[in-house]
């Protein structure tokens, strides 16, 4: 079947048969011997025959096929079930799958959704290194982990390259309502890539516990590793988003600042317009007994007098930079 990626037998750090589903009662499972299966976006059918293989819990099967689930580590009795969300760079967005793992002795099953890179590359990292591989399910399980941690940073990195593009166009006049958009745009990303990476640090934090009897001490400082790198992760996912915060604050500031400027200017040309509009509004008045009307010189020192008052207006309004 096409949904099933990998499924093959390890023993002593090794791989020693590779076979289908159906066969794999005959593999004797046991210490230093362990059945790694890789399932991709299975059908129910298929899901309820590993459950069947392995004794999987109902509930943890039920939330491996609607693959809607938030990052988590369950227990159920010797068992681990665990909700991993991958993040992937598609065609200039972030795109989000899901990886469901099941662990217990003797076994680790995959189950990928959606947006994913394929573990084949885990796989053989891992058999290139059958000293590590010897330790069993656990490092298989930390591959796993720290390979799905590892896939977030390229990720951040694109993020950034945009987010500084964005932040340059601040202070340009390239930024328009299209970049307001991509900003709140990147800001949904970075929150949807902090809700899959910040449960992490909790799910390493109890891998290390001794209340999971499935992980060896010995493995410990892997997942010590791991939780390093996810603390690192969700820091830059932070930093990101705090700058495009800042960025949104200064465009505010900067239209604030325009907007100001010019409120200034016209305010410095309506208060320069005033005066004639003012002389000419009283001299329409049309009353009989005016005497300027009947100067030889009242309409040119009427102008002269305008000229003069909006001269002196604009020379106050430009060296206190309103004009």
């Amino acid at each position: 079947m096409t949904m099933v990626v990998g499924c093959a037998a390890y023993e002593d750090g090794k791989r020693v048969a590779d076979f289908s589903i159906d066969d794999v009662p005959k593999f004797r499972r046991g210490k230093g011997r362990f059945i790694w299966i890789g399932l991709h976006e299975p059908s129910e059918e298929l899901l309820r025959k590993v459950q069947r293989l392995f004794g999987l819990h109902d509930l943890a099967i039920e939330d491996a096929h609607n693959a809607h689930q938030r990052p988590k580590l369950e227990v159920y009795g010797s068992s681990l079930f665990l909700v991993l969300h991958t993040a992937q760079i598609q065609g200039g967005k972030v795109e989000f799958g899901e990886t469901h793992i099941f662990v217990g002795d003797g076994y680790v099953v995959t189950v990928r959704h959606g947006a994913s890179s394929s573990y084949t590359d885990v796989r053989s990292r891992c058999e290139s290194a059958p000293e590590l591989l010897r330790k069993g399910e656990d490092f298989v399980l930390y591959s796993l982990i720290d390979f799905i941690v590892d896939n977030y940073p390229p990720v951040i990195d694109a993020l950034e390259l945009e987010v500084e593009t964005l932040e340059e166009s601040v202070f340009k006049d390239t930024f328009d309502r299209g970049s307001i958009e991509r900003i709140y745009d990147l800001k949904a990303d970075l929150i949807a890539l902090r809700r899959s990476v910040v449960p992490l640090a909790d799910v390493t934090t109890r891998l290390m516990r001794f209340e999971v009897s499935l992980i060896d001490s010995d493995t410990h400082p892997y997942f010590r590793d791991v939780r390093d790198h996810v603390v690192r992760v969700a820091e830059s996912i932070d930093n990101l988003r705090e700058v495009l915060t800042a960025a949104l604050e200064a465009n505010l500031l900067l239209s604030s600042v325009q907007q100001n400027e010019v409120t200034k200017r016209l305010a410095g040309w309506a208060a320069i317009l005033a005066v004639p509009t003012a002389v000419a509004g009283i001299y329409g008045m049309n009353f009989r007994y005016m005497p300027e009307l009947e100067w030889v010189w009242g309409y040119p020192l009427t102008l002269l007098g305008i000229g003069g008052i909006c001269g002196y207006l604009y020379y106050r309004f430009h060296r206190a930079g309103w004009l």
